[in-house]
């Protein structure tokens, strides 16, 4: 009997086509053990190319997983043997997987930075699939930036290259990307189409892991242009494939879009499970850019639930998910989502103060109107753009804890007995309370809790006086006792606002800072018309009263 030498080669060989035929099967154990088997099989210094791709592609399946830890060092190991050996294409191929695993994080400009690095390697040493590859990859970055004329000349130069070339398996994923950018521009028509043209190619090919995002990009498409019914076939879709490959890289997105469909559907439980599910994806793969949108989706949810804590507390999640990818500047994108993120913040928390105030007949917008004073002198205090903000947060909501004061109380008409001051005196800590697990951007709790400190240290809840008070506080103590007084109440009359005015300054010193005070009272004074003008009840106006200018005493006023 004749032993045949064995073939190494074929060994390699084979593992690697193995290896090649799981992943493509969405198999990333499987073919992680194939490809690790291959590395072991190689031999000598001569394998370095070969050695170099393999940890490459053990790396891929790392990242494929969520585990970007031993992705990197896969990445890190395969980009120091191409560079021992010498060898431009390898560490090209290397630096392009890195972009990869950046863009995933949502580093953008680090990961264009090497997609362009590798482009140009590849381009000196004729790797026309890489460069393809890298066009791509550019396309996407240009995309998430909002460049959708800039993503779709990346796409299609890539994808001529890739046709060019016979790469029929790259396709699929490539024409996924080009229906997004069309989805963006609201073509619903073309996106469709490419949509199945996607499709069709990964059916082609083999490639099921990538229809699972044609799945998950058609149900984003259906959201966009409301067509919920069609959404949840094709979301319903992607996730079942999600299940059967074992491929989880974007099943945050079919937890997020399902939640998004059951919460249309008013079945808001299921839908809060379908986010939470979301999140944990998004936090396990360090997707922070996924965790944001789903954030801001719960708060939606919250929002017609009337479950303003929770609305609050998941908006101001979002907030930190997007300020930091803006912090690292890799999101150019990110400043619009947070601008749009902090009008939305201050319609809810405008909608929950007009709640509060639907208890207090006398009150009728004080918490708005008191916003718009306190920002005005906010602005000339100094503070600055990124503050106000959450100083106008904290306006709004500055008498959350009313919620907790009887209606009996707040509606009586006339003086409170000492027991019902003792239980109005409470509502700065009972909002507090309220507002405890809310971790705003900004701390707006010192102004809930201290709008009722007196600059002589004569006010409640804990007889601060001077500067130990909150600059906040003092700011929106100024605001809060001019329109109590410029609104009519049961007991009395609305002042003039030089009648207001004229009471305030015989406090400042006593009741108010008495710099702020001034500062009001000159913005006051340029913003009316030289002529008086009466508030009606429950509204204001900013008036000029002409007449006595005769000093009134001091008037202690309960905002």
């Amino acid at each position: 009997m004749v032993n045949t030498p064995r073939d190494p080669h074929g060994d390699v060989e084979g593992l690697i086509a193995e290896g090649q035929a799981a992943e493509r099967a969405a198999r990333y154990r499987v073919a992680r053990q194939r490809y690790e088997a291959a590395l072991r099989a190689l031999g000598g210094p001569l394998e370095a190319p070969r050695a170099s791709a393999l940890l490459r592609w053990i790396a891929r399946t790392h990242e494929a997983e969520g585990d970007h830890a031993a992705a990197f060092d896969c990445l890190d190991a395969a980009l120091a043997i191409a560079t021992a050996s010498g060898s431009g294409s390898d560490i090209a191929h290397a630096l392009n997987c890195r972009g990869i695993l950046l863009f995933r994080r949502g580093e953008l400009d680090a990961a264009e930075r090497l997609y362009r690095e590798a482009r140009d390697l590849a381009e000196a040493c004729g790797e026309e699939t890489l460069v393809a590859m890298a066009d791509q990859n550019l396309g996407n970055v240009a995309n998430i930036h909002g460049d959708h004329e800039g993503a779709h000349e990346q796409y299609l130069k890539s994808l001529h290259r890739y046709r060019s070339l016979g790469l029929e398996e790259y396709v699929g994923p490539l024409l996924t990307n080009i229906g997004r950018v069309h989805t963006d521009l609201q073509s619903w028509g073309e996106a469709e189409a490419l949509f199945r043209l996607a499709e069709a190619s990964c059916d082609k090919s083999g490639n099921v892991a990538y229809k699972i995002l044609v799945k998950v990009n058609q149900t984003r498409l259906h959201l966009s242009r409301g067509d919920f019914a069609e959404a949840r076939v094709t979301c319903d879709e992607a996730h079942e494939l999600s299940l059967d490959l074992d491929d989880d890289r974007w099943l945050g997105d079919v937890h997020k879009h399902r939640g998004i469909i059951m919460g249309h559907l008013r079945r808001p439980a299921l839908a809060e499970s379908c986010f939470e599910s979301a999140l944990e994806l998004a936090t396990r793969r360090e997707e922070p850019l996924l965790e944001a949108e789903v954030r801001n989706e719960m708060a939606r949810l919250y929002q017609h639930q009337e479950r303003h804590r929770e609305m609050l507390e998941c908006l101001n999640q979002a907030h930190r998910a997007f300020a930091r990818l803006r912090a690292r500047r890799d999101l150019a994108d990110v400043d619009r989502q947070i601008e749009r993120l902090e009008r939305s913040f201050e319609g809810l928390v405008r909608e929950w103060g007009d709640s509060i105030e639907s208890t207090d007949h006398y009150t009728q917008g004080h918490c708005e109107r008191v916003a718009d004073h306190a920002h005005r002198l906010a602005v000339a205090a100094g503070l600055d753009s990124g503050t106000l903000t959450w100083f106008r947060m904290g306006a709004l909501l500055h008498d959350v804890g009313k919620v907790a004061v009887p209606p009996e109380i707040l509606n009586k008409p006339g003086p409170l007995s000492d027991r019902e001051w003792v239980v109005m005196k409470e509502h700065p800590r009972r909002g507090v309370e309220l507002l405890a697990d809310v971790e705003f951007p900004w701390d707006i709790r010192p102004m809930v809790l201290h709008h009722h400190e007196r600059w002589d240290g004569t006010g409640y809840p804990q007889g601060l006086s001077g500067e130990e008070i909150p600059l906040a506080a003092r700011i929106l103590c100024v605001a809060d006792v001019f329109d109590a007084l410029t609104t009519a109440r049961s007991y009395r009359r609305s002042f003039s606002v030089r009648a207001a005015l004229e009471i305030m300054e015989g406090d400042a010193g006593h009741v108010f800072d008495p710099d702020l005070f001034a500062l009001f009272r000159d913005l006051v004074s340029r913003s009316v018309r030289p002529a008086e003008v009466f508030v009606a009840s429950g509204r204001t106006l900013m008036n000029l009263a002409v007449g006595s200018t005769r000093r009134r005493p001091p008037v202690h006023v309960v905002a």
